[in-house]
């Protein structure tokens, strides 16, 4: 951390209790400060020939008391920074050695003002001098900055509003330069997850920022990100990372999509800050932030919006992402996504999706039936190379569901084409009691026709010989009687 020395007197104050801070010295107290409940015993000429503010407010305290021989007490409660900036500031005035750094130049900066220790009281006054240290050095060290914008949240007064903005103006500078000129050191929590796995001939990563800013409070962080975004030079996906990786930091169970929001403020600055470009943000990232505002009860229209969103890139979503929802939302996001004319890859994506999201919907033995067909025959146009996912789904529901009728068993094995299913499929199939027979001599017949076809040196038309190779996609071969 960068910090400044000013001044050269050892310090020569002390306290007296919790409340009182006087100067160890043989001159008689002049003048009493008082800051809420502490009282300083000081000396006027120190004080008068660097602060305006102190100045000023003597000579009206002298006219008031008529000249009596009293010492004077001023209560300036009111100062930003509060007893421990002024401190510092009183130090700087008596030449006693104070160290500014990155934790305290704000409030110190902000009480100096108040006091009004400028250039017009005396040359290479204290506010000169920090101005001084923040530009040539706070502003040009990225962690440094992002510790003074944290620090900018305690002080509510007007005299921190300009540092403020130059410290917001620094971090977004410093986030949107090149990354061939980012250096490791700039950061300060990303580099500890990547130190391991990375070699010194490695790009920094374009989010190379997105942790170290997790740490702010929320309104400070919404304005970090709209300064970083109106210099146009971040890309909208790494912007998306960022509220990504805050959600995850700030919103308890957020990753686990098992929300405990007490603050919906915090999610109305995450929904407000995604950029409005189309994959900016992940569909998993949306699907959480659809669940909150469903669970915060937001209006119609911001859950309606961030529906939409999800539906424009359906196709990247994964079960797990929509497995909260119930086949009412989900099927609604299917003919959203229809709505937009999607191409063939896109529909063939989101059919794998639908298939994965139904087999796991199907272990519910509460499951409607007609819930189940509806969403299934939504997708029924859509082109699928495999019948395997559609399949286990299906089987999925016989075998949680068998008190269903043979004419309801008929209109669930009708969805799926035997002619697509893996040879894994068609072996799994074929011993398969839940079953109505008919479609178990459907799939030996196109096995047979397959099986001749492959000894001939011909294959069957249309016939996919898809290997299930991930644990979520076995055969279960348990016979159910």
């Amino acid at each position: 951390m960068k910090f400044m020395k000013l001044g050269t007197k050892p310090d020569s104050f002390q306290s007296k209790e919790d409340n009182v801070r006087y100067v160890t010295t043989e001159l008689e107290t002049e003048i009493i400060i008082i800051i809420g409940n502490v009282k300083f015993y000081l000396h006027k000429f120190p004080l008068l020939s660097k602060s305006g503010f102190l100045q000023k407010l003597i000579a009206t305290s002298k006219n008031e008391e008529e000249k009596k021989n009293q010492i004077d007490e001023i209560d300036i409660s009111e100062i930003p920074g509060g007893s421990v900036a002024f401190e510092i500031c009183v130090k700087f005035c008596y030449g006693i050695t104070v160290t500014l750094n990155a934790y305290n130049v704000v409030a110190v900066r902000c009480a100096a003002e108040f006091l009004e220790m400028n250039e017009t009281f005396e040359k290479s006054n204290l506010i000169y001098k920090i101005d001084v240290f923040l530009n040539s050095t706070i502003f040009r060290s990225w962690k440094d900055s992002i510790i003074v914008l944290q620090t900018t949240k305690d002080l509510l007064s007007n005299y921190s509003e300009e540092l403020l903005k130059r410290c917001l103006g620094s971090i977004a500078s410093t986030a949107s330069i090149d990354t061939s000129k980012v250096k490791w050191s700039y950061t300060y929590n990303r580099k500890k997850k990547l130190e391991k796995v990375r070699k010194p001939e490695d790009a920094v990563p374009k989010d190379w920022w997105v942790e170290d800013l997790c740490d702010l409070h929320m309104e400070l962080y919404k304005q970090a990100i709209e300064a970083i975004k109106a210099k146009g030079k971040v890309p909208n996906t790494v912007i998306g990372e960022a509220l990504h990786a805050y959600a995850k930091r700030r919103i308890a169970g957020f990753s686990k999509g098992s929300m405990q929001i007490v603050d919906k403020s915090l999610t109305d600055t995450i929904i407000e800050l995604i950029p409005g470009e189309k994959r900016s943000v992940s569909s998993s990232f949306l699907t959480k932030l659809h669940r909150a505002s469903i669970f915060l009860g937001y209006e119609e229209t911001v859950k309606e919006r961030l529906k939409k969103r999800i539906s424009e890139q359906l196709e990247e979503t994964t079960v797990n992402d929509i497995l909260m929802y119930d086949l009412d939302m989900v099927q609604s996001l299917v003919k959203e996504f229809m709505n937009r004319d999607p191409k063939t890859h896109s529909k063939a994506s989101v059919a794998k999706l639908i298939d994965g999201y139904l087999a796991e919907k199907s272990r519910d033995p509460n499951l409607p039936l007609q819930n189940f067909l509806s969403l299934a025959e939504t997708l029924s146009s859509f082109p699928r190379q495999s019948h395997d996912g559609l399949y286990r789904a299906i089987d999925m529901f016989l075998k949680e569901h068998s008190g269903v009728s043979k004419s309801e068993k008929k209109r669930v094995c009708g969805l799926m084409d035997c002619r697509k299913l893996s040879a894994e499929a068609c072996e799994h199939a074929v011993q398969n009691e839940r079953l109505p027979m008919r479609v178990i001599v459907q799939v030996l017949f196109f096995e047979q026709l397959r099986a001749n076809g492959s000894s001939t040196g011909y294959s069957t038309p249309e016939l996919t010989t898809t290997t299930l190779n991930t644990e979520d996609d076995e055969w279960d071969h348990e016979k159910e009687f």
